[in-house]
């Protein structure tokens, strides 16, 4: 279309602009940087606006990609993701994507475009509408801390406000803004959008509170403390790490919690739970006192919190740091709760213990982490070097830490890549573990990887993934292609869904309906190699367990989208901890 066949619109009155204009530029003083999404027709107006400003639009095939791509940019950065959709199919498709974010308290705005606003009643084109006129923004209520529908355009600027205020206090996680698309190109008052969210002073721990929990712990038999990705996403690793050592403490973690202690810190124990280490469940199992920190002591991480495996509580007295009041005492008893910022509370503790006359001693304790943690390990020496063709997934983890550089962010989906990491795959950077654990969705490591690499673009982001994972939405690799990302897919192929088939042939002897196969009953497997490059990406079938390493080697050198397609045996994970679904599963006729 020429330039002449642009319909003329009527100028905005004087002081007035249009409304996506006004927005962009807020986004930008917001420091906004970069948006993930797709277009349609009731968002282009904002997309007119982003393309003439300094905002980075990167454009996906799938909405959850997009929602994925953005979780990933948040979690690297530090900063919000903010998602730009489609209405109706559109923000239905990123919904999944939306709500992964939410359970792993990740800080997003959602920005969906919405049918004409005087069009509420009448059904128009793709309005979810059967139970209400206009009722779109209902679907993500589950999930959102907020949503937020415009219903007047002199409301956008409060709105977006408040969406940003409230994306990241808190606990953070998702707001939608679901704006009729009439209301982007509506006129506003120049100055409309002058209010900035307020500057904010998390709450922290007072100096009598952690007095007395420091002397709790100094006094305890056998304390231990237990940290979630709450340490993580407040930058507080330097101030746990720095409490453990005066206290002379072991560390536990959650799986959020990964990274959050130097794999080689003599007093980490591991990850807690079903997939977890043995010397961590056991030590918080027989713990007299916990100081959990930044953790929901979600089901997976707590064995189903059955106290015969992971937490005895009560018998364990818990003390429990959350920035979130509502998770104090949800899955415990808890003799104490402190709602507040974990780095402010652990500074506030690690004064305290300062002032503390003596060190607590515990002699003999960092030998008994050590041998135990060596004696889990030798369970899984030999298949760390194993040349078997296809790899044993351990392999594959072990030329992955020889080639991936300590400050390289590992972002994993479901199944063995992020139980085998969270257990076995050591992380010595914090936040270079990159997992969805909350809502475990599968498809979420590719497309986050990309939302990594454009937060930090120097630095490695690698994809480690299952063929089933890969293979829901291949799409990615175009989005990487257009936006420049040179990320590395590493998929673990092992023609199924593979965790699944375990679970299911351990109970039923059969794995109907998680393997690939053809119609004769052979083993399925796409050549995802040929699929990369036919997107314009590398791709590199591994043809024995000797060439692996050279190629994650070539691949982080170069500066295209890499694909290593590694067919691999399908082994169960160790599973030290307890997870009562197995206990559920009935064999019948």
């Amino acid at each position: 279309m020429s330039h002449q066949d642009v319909t003329p619109k009527q100028a905005p009155a004087p002081g007035k602009r249009i409304a996506a204009y006004l927005l962009t530029e807020y986004l930008e003083r917001l420091g906004v940087e970069v948006i993930f999404g797709l277009c349609g027709h009731t968002n282009i107006a904002l997309l007119d606006a982003l393309g003439k400003s300094k905002i980075r639009f990167i454009t996906t095939r799938h909405e959850q990609v997009a929602a994925h791509a953005a979780d990933g940019y948040a979690r690297a950065s530090g900063k919000t993701g903010v998602l730009l959709s489609h209405l109706g199919p559109g923000l239905t498709n990123a919904a999944t994507g939306v709500a992964n974010a939410a359970l792993d308290s990740i800080p997003m705005v959602v920005i969906a475009g919405d049918i004409p606003s005087y069009y509420y009643g009448r059904h128009p084109h793709q309005e979810v509408n059967l139970h209400q006129d206009a009722d779109q923004f209902q679907i993500y209520r589950p999930f959102c801390k907020r949503v937020y529908r415009v219903d007047r355009v002199e409301d956008l600027p409060r709105i977006v406000e408040r969406a940003f205020h409230l994306a990241a206090s808190g606990r953070p996680g998702p707001v939608l803004v679901d704006v009729p698309m009439d209301m982007f190109s509506a006129d506003l008052d120049i100055n409309a959008f002058h209010q900035m969210p307020a500057e904010l002073t998390r709450p922290s721990l007072d100096e009598a509170t952690a007095a007395r929990i420091v002397e709790e712990l100094a006094n305890a038999k056998n304390p231990v403390l237990y940290a979630g990705g709450g340490v993580l996403s407040a930058r507080a690793t330097s101030e746990l790490a720095e409490l453990a050592e005066l206290l002379e403490i072991p560390v536990a973690h959650s799986l959020m919690g990964k990274g959050t202690m130097h794999e080689h810190n003599p007093l980490l124990l591991g990850m807690t739970g079903f997939w977890g280490a043995p010397i961590a469940n056991d030590k918080c199992r027989t713990a007299d006192l916990i100081l959990a920190i930044g953790t929901r002591l979600a089901e997976a991480s707590s064995s189903s919190w059955d106290p015969r495996f992971t937490f005895a509580i009560p018998g364990t007295r818990l003390f429990h740091i959350d920035t979130d009041l509502a998770e104090i005492g949800r899955n415990f008893p808890t003799e104490l709760g402190v709602v507040a910022d974990a780095k402010l509370a652990l500074g506030a503790l690690v004064k305290a213990a300062r002032n503390r006359a003596s060190a607590p001693s515990r002699p003999g304790l960092r030998a008994e982490i050590a041998a135990a943690r060596a004696a889990f390990a030798a369970n899984w020496a030999d298949q760390w070097t194993s040349n078997q063709f296809p790899l044993r997934p351990e392999r594959i983890l072990s030329e992955l830490r020889k080639a991936v550089p300590e400050d390289g962010f590992i972002v994993t989906d479901v199944g063995w890549n992020k139980n085998g990491v969270g257990q076995q795959f050591a992380i010595t950077v914090p936040g270079t573990f990159v997992t969805p654990s909350g809502l475990c969705t599968m498809g979420f490591g590719p497309s986050a990887a990309l939302g990594v690499k454009v937060a930090q673009p120097n630095r490695a982001s690698v994809a480690l993934i299952g063929d089933g994972g890969f293979g829901s939405n291949p799409a990615i690799l175009a989005t990487a292609i257009e936006a420049g990302l040179p990320v590395v897919f590493v998929i673990m192929d092992n023609a199924a869904f593979g965790t699944i088939a375990g679970l299911e042939n351990m109970h039923y002897g059969t794995t109907f309906g998680c393997v690939f196969h053809d119609p004769s009953g052979a083993p399925y497997r796409v050549d995802y190699t040929a699929v990369a490059k036919g997107y314009g990406a590398r791709g590199v079938m591994i043809q024995s367990a000797h060439e692996l390493g050279p190629a994650l080697e070539e691949a982080l050198r170069s500066n295209l989208p890499t694909v290593i397609q590694v067919p691999m045996e399908n082994a169960p994970t160790p599973t030290p901890g307890y997870w009562n679904i197995n206990d559920i599963y009935r064999n019948g006729q």
